[in-house]
């Protein structure tokens, strides 16, 4: 074993081990990052080239199931369906098969499947890449730039604590309408919250990949807690959602559409949104809508008031 591997093998199995003990002690976010950072490690390994990897091509693939079931694991803790979910005991039997990658040779214990092959992404290079020939309406445009590099989905944050007389808002993503809904791969939405000027007023949260596809929906019903009190954000600012779905022909991430919610429309209860064209528009001065068609987001708002 070369002195490369031997290295990348013992930060593997520490980051695996890290993840394993906060999921065991009750650590959930922290759980979930250990688990995301690991599992982005090796699917990077896992797509690299021959001559650049110190890994065979079959090792490669068991590396990218281990991947995926990282995945699986962060995609359970954050899930309130119980079921079909990926257990830490299940996860536990794959620390001695990361550990001796490179002598194992049985059969993967569990029927996964690598994560296809994802082209990562400078931030804002997306947009450079060639039209897409699937738009809403026959329409086409360039895809939209990524305020950084390609990031497993999944990535959401608790409930800020309360403070006497501010606002805390969850917003529950129901569902999406999309006339080509069923053929989505890997869909999953984005979430920021801009200022006029299109600068981030809080972290960036991805949703988990949807729950499922039904007819001209993509169903989601995942919470986000917005990372500030209602009454600390700025004059103009605004909330988007970026559809997002996996293109296998080009082998990246794409933005499909986009939609927003400005601060009068903060209010409990439902309400659908819009859906606009790529590129995402943070400064909202060149909208245009996704169709005709009466296809929209559908969310709930539930605030917060101590």
């Amino acid at each position: 074993m070369s002195e490369a591997a031997r290295s990348l093998l013992q930060r593997w199995g520490a980051s695996f081990r890290k993840g394993t003990d906060f999921d065991s002690w009750g650590q959930l976010v922290e759980a979930i990052d250990e688990y995301q950072i690991l599992a982005r490690h090796l699917q990077k390994e896992a797509q690299s080239q021959h001559n650049n990897s110190e890994f065979t091509e079959d090792q490669k693939k068991t590396i990218a199931k281990i991947a995926t079931c990282l995945e699986l694991r962060s995609a359970a803790l954050q899930s309130t369906q119980s079921q079909d979910e990926f257990k830490l005991e299940d996860l536990k039997k794959l620390e001695p098969i990361l550990k001796n990658i490179l002598t194992y040779n049985k059969e993967f214990p569990f029927d996964v499947q690598p994560v296809p092959l994802r082209k990562i992404l400078a931030p804002g290079e997306e947009e450079h890449l060639e039209f897409e020939e699937d738009d809403e309406e026959g329409g086409a445009g360039a895809g939209s730039p990524d305020s950084f590099p390609a990031r497993v989905p999944g990535t959401l944050l608790p409930r800020l604590p309360s403070e006497p007389g501010m606002t805390l808002l969850t917003i529950n993503i129901e569902k999406i309408g999309l006339k080509d809904a069923g053929q989505c791969i890997d869909p999953y939405i984005t979430v920021s919250v801009k200022d006029l000027n299109g600068i981030d007023l809080t972290p960036v949260q991805d949703t988990p990949v949807a729950l499922r596809k039904e007819d001209t929906y993509v169903h989601f019903n995942v919470d986000i807690e917005i990372q500030k009190h209602i009454e600390k954000l700025t004059k103009g600012a605004a909330i988007f959602f970026e559809f997002k779905h996996y293109k296998p022909k080009k082998r990246f991430t794409s933005t499909k559409c986009f939609a927003f919610m400005e601060m009068d429309e903060i209010k409990p209860g439902a309400i659908i949104i819009e859906l606009y064209k790529k590129p995402t528009d943070f400064k909202r001065k060149k909208l245009q809508l996704l169709t005709k068609k009466p296809l929209y987001l559908h969310l709930h708002q539930t605030l917060h008031k101590e």
